[in-house]
């Protein structure tokens, strides 16, 4: 695995050991970033359900300007941490060793807001909604920010979700990424 473009392309990542781990694809990484073009620069990101902080990463590779990776599992947290000490991002970002829900509670309460906000939960474990209804009950999205949800392409996620409304879905093999913004 590898950071697609920007400063680090073509650097390597490490991914978590173990089964049940399902790092986004490459291809499905390039076909986000061109979506969200140069509304990655400058942005400040969150990387929920990190697994190996690709998505993250990738964001400050091609000019973000910090990220927040976020996940519950032991062995993704060592290989964000990893990852990020290799690729010289210690000051650019924070890693969260808790779940999503109470990352999401922990940052709205300290004031945080992000631009850009990625989440690939664990395909089966039904933790689609309830993040995406925890995230929009928070403070965390700001008018103009975007949610990038990758699931499966035969998951289909609600249209709205309190004040979250589906901007576009895209197909890549098995997968779909689905991108929420802020309703007006």
């Amino acid at each position: 695995m590898r950071i697609v473009a920007g400063a680090l392309g073509g650097r390597r990542l490490v991914a978590p050991k173990g089964r049940g781990v399902r790092p986004t694809l490459e291809k499905v990484r390039e076909a986000v970033f061109s979506i969200l073009g140069a509304r990655v620069v400058e942005a400040r990101v969150l990387d929920l359900f990190a697994g190996s902080g690709a998505m993250g990463i990738e964001a400050l590779s091609r000019g973000a300007l910090s990220a927040v990776w976020c996940d519950v599992d032991e062995r993704s947290i060592a290989a964000i941490q990893e990852n990020v000490e290799k690729l010289g991002l210690i000051k650019q970002g924070n890693i969260l060793h808790m779940t999503a829900q109470s990352a999401i509670r922990y940052m709205s309460r300290k004031g945080r807001q992000f631009d850009i906000i990625f989440m690939d939960p664990p395909y089966e474990q039904g933790l689609y909604e309830i993040t995406l209804m925890e995230l929009a009950g928070s403070s965390l999205i700001k008018s103009n920010s975007i949610v990038c949800v990758e699931h499966p392409k035969r998951a289909e996620l609600p249209t709205v979700f309190g004040s979250l409304i589906q901007d576009r879905r895209r197909q890549y093999g098995d997968s779909a990424v689905t991108f929420y913004q802020r309703s007006q």
